[in-house]
């Protein structure tokens, strides 16, 4: 199995349910206004703007390790996971300033631009992050809808309900640490995978397998085989997508390259580059870490020091280090083919990804 073909093909029903989704949902809340239903939009146009749905597809192989057999039920509910998703991205946006989001709009950039234009009174900056928080309570709610709507049993709803508000207390925990790091403006190595593991691991590979398992009904050594591998995938997941962010395309990225570093984040890169680099080397990466306005030549040059110092090897090594932990916890597993084909095969994918 290809498990990059798999995805894509998962992520072309995902989309479609979506898409069925919101417009069942615009006609339910007909009667609720045009800024409300506007807003609605708004989720919408991000939501289906892209996104690989790969929690979607962790919870839908979650469900296939724990045996279960319905296959549309936890196609309709994996939904979920992608507006919870959604939901986190948008006040995360909120956080870290970002004015673009799948290649599109962030939705608090729209509505700040919408109040320049048609609200002269307001502080336009406050008046598109009020409307983004309410909007990504709004999506928080259907996330959990879809989970309550969804054909399970109320036993086995409960379960995914629960585990669906541990996902997000686990989140904003690792939220809420990266931002104190931030601020602090520096951070130790244990510190930074600590916010890995809760904000990446737990919530896009660990949570939606264990979402899937729950609907089918798993039993406990089920679930402890998937964080066997969830955990440490989830770590490499973070690194890479850090390195792809610092050294990725821009327009595959569907975001500004070096964001993290112009917000101030303290990443593996920018750890081990501060701990291996010499005095002039800190010196250049400390003046650069949180400039909102660093030029492409200031960003090539904080490149070059992350490959000089040996961070970007030391991440890489890592990364692949923790994939193949994960791997052989499925390896070791009872899980039919398919769903350990796919689970290894996304592990490799997550470390040699471009974008």
């Amino acid at each position: 199995m290809d498990a990059k073909i798999e995805l894509l093909n998962y992520k072309k029903i995902i989309d479609q349910k979506l898409a069925k989704f919101f417009t069942k949902k615009l006609l339910e809340m007909k009667d609720v206004g045009f800024s409300a239903r506007d807003t609605v939009k708004s989720i919408r146009d991000l939501t289906l703007a892209g996104g690989k749905r790969v929690r979607a597809s962790f919870m839908y192989f979650g469900y296939r390790a724990a045996n279960g057999k319905e296959f549309e039920k936890i196609s309709e509910a994996a939904m979920s996971i992608e507006l919870i998703n959604i939901f986190l991205l948008i006040h995360d946006d909120i956080i870290d300033r970002d004015d673009l989001r799948h290649g599109v709009e962030t939705i608090h950039k729209k509505y700040e631009r919408l109040a320049r234009r048609f609200y002269k009174k307001v502080d336009p900056v406050h008046f598109g992050e009020s409307i983004a928080l309410v909007a990504g309570d709004m999506a928080a709610a259907f996330g959990n809808e879809i989970i309550f709507n969804s054909k399970f049993t109320p036993e086995k709803k409960q379960r995914a309900l629960l585990k669906l508000q541990e996902i997000v207390v686990n989140t904003v925990s690792g939220e809420i640490l990266d931002v104190m790091l931030e601020a602090k403006g520096r951070a130790s190595e244990k510190e930074i995978l600590e916010v890995h593991r809760n904000k990446t691991a737990k919530y896009t590979v660990e949570g939606p397998l264990h979402l899937g398992a729950l609907l089918a009904g798993a039993e406990k050594k089920q679930l402890e085989v998937l964080s066997d591998y969830a955990i440490p995938v989830g770590i490499a997941f973070q690194i890479q997508d850090d390195v792809l962010g610092a050294f990725g395309n821009e327009k595959k990225l569907g975001k500004p390259v070096c964001s993290d570093l112009r917000e101030g984040k303290q990443t593996l890169l920018v750890a081990k580059a501060l701990e291996l680099g010499n005095k002039a080397e800190k010196r250049v990466i400390k003046n650069l870490l949180g400039k909102k306005d660093a030029n492409l030549k200031e960003i090539n040059k904080f490149r070059e020091i992350v490959e000089n110092t040996g961070s970007l090897k030391y991440s890489q090594t890592l990364a692949k280090k923790y994939i193949e932990e994960g791997k052989k916890a499925i390896e070791r597993s009872n899980f039919d083919q398919k769903t350990q084909e796919f689970l290894i095969g996304i592990a490799d994918y997550i470390v040699n990804r471009e974008v």
